[in-house]
């Protein structure tokens, strides 16, 4: 398959770019080149996901977007969307192979016989292999290297919990875990990159230490991790996202003393209503969230903490919401990401009434945005005229270059080459109407 060329499209989570990432090494191990997706190539390859609305519909757009640069291009869809939609993705037309999440990183193999035989598109039979979930037992290491800046390393995968609006445990099977030996040689592996940041990614990685990928019955712990990966000369590390029960004291006491963790956490709350919370079938009350929250906030003043909430789930009323509009309102939360209910199939959420109207989620959802705008200037206005360590981005548009604290204040700056992917101490001037800080070169005390 030499002189092929490959091009990668991703939707969703952090965790689905260090699969596609991988995928894409695998890809170039076997002869193929990668190009961009609005290039010509000889495959395109969707990594789907099934938490964002309109999975369908975004699908079919990548997909004519893809068969516009090339016609004859052979379309491959992966990800949680092709573990949950087989059938339905493989009728769309232009595609011809849909591969679930015990197959997905077989993608080279079946690739093989279509690639090799040069079948017209118009002869071409789309077909999906997408086996039980249950199948998808084994871990896959994945990390991204698509930026220079940062990488997405995957650490845990699939989930054990039944949150009643989710998917993720049909389309990715149940929880299990990297070794931490292979981890941190992977740790190490992208810091010879040249990379500065690492993200640790999974699905529900508090949870981390359950069934290892060597098989072993060993009892680690998400703490037992960070600690390791502590040691690796690497300038960042940040943790994606943890649930609230699982962020123990233990956790936030070692970041707040660590050398190369960041102060920054993203802790999915979902709703600020304990009613709502139990039928979400949630494994916490909002009464440990805040207790999560004013840890984290003794210990690291300066600590950026992100939250994930879903409006309008069913049952939801308008006092209930208010509430969690309240709650969230009164918290030393730093922004918010905000999640209109959308129904899934096969999800206990759909058994419970009565349904929130679609206009009424709507304006619910705008609501909690324009909240996390102020949330966020808030947070950003605490710290002007402070002096940060930035990390600056890559990638540049010609004239701003854009780059985040340590504690996840995003900056802009004029673009200057010699700052790419460098970490420089800047004092903090002022907030843009895009949200973002100006800075300049130069320290004063850190708070």
């Amino acid at each position: 398959m030499n002189g092929k060329k490959v091009a990668f499209y991703t939707l969703g989570c952090k965790l689905n770019y260090s699969e596609t990432s991988t995928l894409g090494r695998l890809m170039t191990e076997n002869g193929f080149q990668t190009v961009p997706f609005h290039e010509e190539a000889n495959v395109y390859v969707i990594n789907t996901c099934s938490v964002t609305d309109n999975a369908d519909k975004k699908c079919r757009k990548l997909i004519k977007q893809a068969l516009k640069h090339s016609a004859q291009a052979y379309i491959v869809i992966v990800g949680c969307y092709a573990q949950l939609k087989p059938k339905e993705i493989t009728a769309i037309e232009g595609v011809d192979l849909v591969l679930g999440a015990a197959e997905k990183f077989n993608l080279v193999a079946h690739l093989e016989d279509l690639v090799t035989n040069e079948i017209p598109k118009s002869e071409r039979q789309g077909h999906f292999v997408a086996s039980e979930v249950s199948d998808a037992n084994f871990f896959v290491n994945a990390y991204s290297v698509g930026e220079r800046t940062r990488s997405f390393l995957k650490v845990q995968d699939g989930c054990d919990y039944k949150c009643a609006f989710c998917t993720i445990p049909l389309a990715r099977g149940s929880s299990r875990s990297d070794t931490i030996e292979n981890i941190v040689n992977s740790a190490k592996e992208i810091t010879q990159l040249g990379i500065q940041e690492i993200v640790l990614t999974g699905v529900n990685i508090g949870d981390y230490g359950r069934r290892m990928s060597d098989g072993t019955d060993k009892q680690v712990q998400f703490l037992d991790l960070i600690r390791a990966l502590d040691e690796v000369p690497i300038e960042r590390f940040r943790i994606s996202s943890i649930e609230p029960n699982l962020l123990n004291n233990e956790i936030i006491e070692f970041v707040a003393q660590s050398k190369r963790f960041m102060p920054h956490f993203h802790i999915p709350l979902q709703s600020g209503n304990n009613k709502i919370l139990k039928m979400m079938r949630r494994r916490y009350a909002r009464e440990l969230y805040v207790d999560r929250v004013a840890k984290i906030k003794e210990l690291m003043p300066h600590c950026c903490i992100g939250v994930d909430v879903i409006v309008g789930f069913p049952g939801e009323t308008n006092e209930d919401f208010l509430e969690t509009y309240r709650f969230l309102n009164e918290l030393d939360v730093s922004y918010l990401h905000v999640f209109t209910y959308s129904e899934r199939d096969n999800t206990q959420a759909l058994d419970i009434k009565p349904v929130v109207p679609l206009n009424e989620r709507r304006q619910r959802s705008k609501m909690l945005r324009i909240l996390s705008d102020k949330k966020k200037r808030f947070f950003y206005e605490q710290h002007l005229n402070t002096s940060r360590k930035v990390l600056f981005e890559a990638e540049n548009n010609g004239n701003q270059m854009n780059g985040f604290t340590d504690n996840y204040i995003k900056i802009q700056t004029d673009y200057d080459p010699i700052l790419s992917n460098e970490i420089h101490t800047m004092t903090l001037k002022e907030i843009t109407a895009e949200n973002m800080v100006t800075v300049t070169e130069g320290e004063m005390v850190l708070h």
